[in-house]
């Protein structure tokens, strides 16, 4: 069979699979659609929590970006799997002890204060609606290329799809469903790249194959680099084609030390800072529930991430060697394939009809979105139809899940922490669960509309709402948590603060002038990693107005001492 046609088979049965699980698994009360009953086993929810967790981003963009950055790429391993630590240990546990069905709940609880519950529902809103349109847009990529339809198109097909089982089955049948779809993505992400690491290295384990050397297999083993480290052979490509040595750290051509430390930090206190993550921690039936499924879950998700740096290199080696300097009339087929996309692009700059792939800008040909390495790599590697199929439907689950759990933040955000707790008290427990579907409904809608037109490529993208978590949400939890003098006027002080800065540089610097260098950066920090100032911002605004207002009331202090003591959690 074709490609075309594995794809349909293969993303149709894991599609019917999906939506069987939300119809069996539809919730039925307000516990059921917000927090799943608080009944998920912790390895089940290690498992769907790595689903929510390994987006579009993970699967689709990140082994593309190290594939282009090199050793700089790291900052995406090392800010998200670092970030899941803190989170593990620093927020988790106590939020699930505190036993509140959202984020925005925990932060007017603390707070004594609806403004300050008010304020993090926007933040929450803001963050997951920036993050949700690189889901879309990795959606909309896989259906442009592999059931050939265009990029709009393929969004409004994921749209309908989220609609389905988010709408109906709230976090109950997503909870389940992102199982079923953690299987699917990583089988997906692990069997292409073992059989590219057999082919070019002759070991079947990826990250052996990643420091092993290449074999004789052709153009897609490296060709004349056989018997060389894959490593070697990579820094050796690049030097020929004018290109930083691709394990170079801090060279010219490739990001400073102070903005790879700034993105990786912004990273990681923004893994600890986003709602669809934390509230995963709420479906579970404790605090020690909590923690187990903290260690599941950076279990799954560590497969893919020692994985992922793998696959960059395999693709990198394969995609030069297969079209640098080759003629543009006999072109690979996965490359017209993908040209049809606008995805990849021959520019004829010198009319010769030889593909040239430089470092040089005036002489490079050869337009790659990086957005495409994944997905490309095992038809660039020549691995049979139904393994291309299975990567498209890895690519779908990882951004299916993750669109899901951050459209149920929205939705439960509007529902619940506004329309319940602040416009409409008396709310029947019916009437809530239509308000959270209904606006359900509308944020998938709005991502829809983000996926279409975003911000830029799917990392980068989340990269930004990365940023916006570790300003907003971070300092106040961290402070929520384990000091008893910070006040509403400071965190909603500092929340305001820290997201206002971080927005607004990213907006200047992405959108009023993305032509700006790194000259014309703070402190030489790009916008992806400006979030760690926004962060500092946030503190210090939070604990200079704490200490220059009256304390909280009594209550609230023995609360913050109480959540921090064993035992079991408030709503048990």
């Amino acid at each position: 069979m074709s490609i075309q046609a594995w794809t349909y088979l293969i993303v149709g049965l894991t599609f019917a699979v999906y939506l069987g699980i939300a119809a069996w698994s539809r919730a039925k009360t307000t516990s059921a659609f917000y927090v799943a009953g608080r009944g998920v086993p912790p390895l089940a929810n290690g498992m769907a929590t790595g689903a929510d967790w390994m987006s579009a981003a993970s699967f689709i963009s990140m082994a593309g970006l190290i594939s282009f950055m090199g050793y700089t790429g790291t900052i995406y391993l090392l800010g998200w799997t670092g970030g899941y630590v803190l989170l593990a240990l620093l927020l988790a546990p106590y939020l699930r002890k505190y036993g509140r069905f959202t984020i925005p709940e925990f932060v007017g609880d603390r707070y004594y204060s609806q403004t300050a519950r008010v304020v993090a529902v926007f933040c929450a809103v803001f963050v997951s609606f920036t993050y949700v349109a690189g889901q879309m847009r990795g959606v909309g990529v896989v259906f442009s290329r592999f059931l050939e339809i265009p990029v709009e198109a393929g969004v409004i097909v994921g749209v309908l799809i989220v609609f389905f089982y988010a709408v109906a089955g709230g976090m109950r049948g997503i909870t389940y469903t992102q199982v079923a779809q953690y299987c699917v993505l990583i089988v997906a992400y692990i069997v292409p790249a073992a059989a590219i690491s057999w082919k070019m290295t002759g070991n079947p384990v990826p990250q052996f194959g990643f420091g092993g050397t290449l074999v004789d297999g052709g153009a897609a083993a490296g060709g004349q680099s056989a018997g060389i480290a894959l490593l070697e052979a990579l820094d050796g490509i690049h030097r020929d084609l004018g290109l930083p040595e691709y394990t170079g750290a801090f060279v010219p051509g490739k990001k400073s030390m102070i903005d790879v430390l700034a993105i990786t930090a912004a990273l990681m206190v923004g893994t600890a800072g986003l709602p669809h993550v934390l509230i995963r921690f709420y479906t579970v039936p404790n605090a020690r529930a909590a923690r187990w499924s903290a260690f599941w879950a950076l279990l799954f998700i560590g497969i893919l991430y020692t994985t992922a740096p793998a696959v960059a290199a395999f693709a990198r080696v394969n995609m030069i060697q297969t079209l640098h300097e080759q003629p543009y009339e006999s072109a690979p087929e996965w490359f017209s394939n993908w040209e049809q996309t606008g995805l990849i692009e021959f520019q004829d700059k010198n009319g010769d009809g030889i593909i040239q792939y430089s470092g040089d800008a005036e002489t490079n040909e050869l337009r790659v979105d990086r957005d495409i390495m994944v997905l490309a790599n095992p038809e660039i590697a020549e691995l049979p139809a139904w393994v291309v199929a299975l990567v498209a439907a890895g690519g779908l689950a990882a951004a299916l899940s993750t669109a899901a759990g951050l459209l149920l933040v929205i939705s439960s955000s509007v529902s619940h922490d506004l329309l319940k707790s602040v416009f409409w008290k008396d709310m029947s427990p019916r009437a809530e669960l239509f308000a959270a579907r209904a606006a359900a409904g509308v944020a998938v809608v709005i991502a829809g509309y983000l996926g279409i037109d975003p911000p830029g490529f799917v990392a980068q993208v989340v990269a930004f709402a990365f940023g916006l978590a570790a300003a907003s949400f971070f300092p106040i939890l961290l402070l929520g948590i384990f000091d008893t003098r910070t006040t509403k006027e400071g965190a909603i002080g500092g929340m305001l603060a820290g997201i206002g800065f971080t927005a607004a540089y990213i907006i200047w610097f992405r959108f009023v002038i993305p032509e700006a260098g790194a000259d014309q950066w703070l402190f030489g920090i790009s916008p992806e990693g400006i979030g760690i100032i926004g962060m500092f911002v946030n503190f210090a605004v939070t604990m200079v107005v704490s200490r220059m207002t009256p304390e909280p009331p009594a209550e609230v202090r023995q609360l913050v001492e109480e959540i921090r003591l064993p035992g079991g959690s408030r709503d048990d």
